[in-house]
């Protein structure tokens, strides 16, 4: 098993993302292939002191949808950050970067994020 390290220090959310996300489905590796989950962890460390601009605090929302009538919740970026911490950011830009398939829990299981 591969270990990467991915520092987020003075770094953006998506950039630091999406480096992860290719390293998660394995497309780094001379042996990919799309339905086969790579033996790889990746982990991002200094995820608190990753560049967040104030204006992205309060303009970046999450939607979720309960599927009953008025379940639709949105929420901005500084109070998921509040409520769950950096770690669930990170988490979910690198969720929505991998495929959708039956293997994207399986990728964001190798997934491991410290503040």
């Amino acid at each position: 098993m591969t270990k990467h390290v991915i520092d987020a220090q003075n770094k953006k959310i998506g950039r630091i993302a999406s480096e992860a996300a290719k390293i998660l489905m394995g497309k780094n590796t001379p042996s990919f292939a799309k339905n086969i989950v790579p033996d790889v962890k990746v982990e991002i460390i200094n995820a608190s002191k990753a560049d967040i601009s104030s204006k992205k605090m309060d303009s970046k929302f999450y939607l979720t949808y309960s599927g009953y009538p008025g379940g639709q919740r949105n929420e901005t970026l500084s109070k998921l950050i509040e409520r769950k911490g950096i770690t669930e950011v990170f988490k979910r830009a690198v969720k929505g970067m991998l495929p959708d398939n039956k293997l994207k829990t399986k990728m964001i299981l190798n997934l491991e994020v410290t503040e």
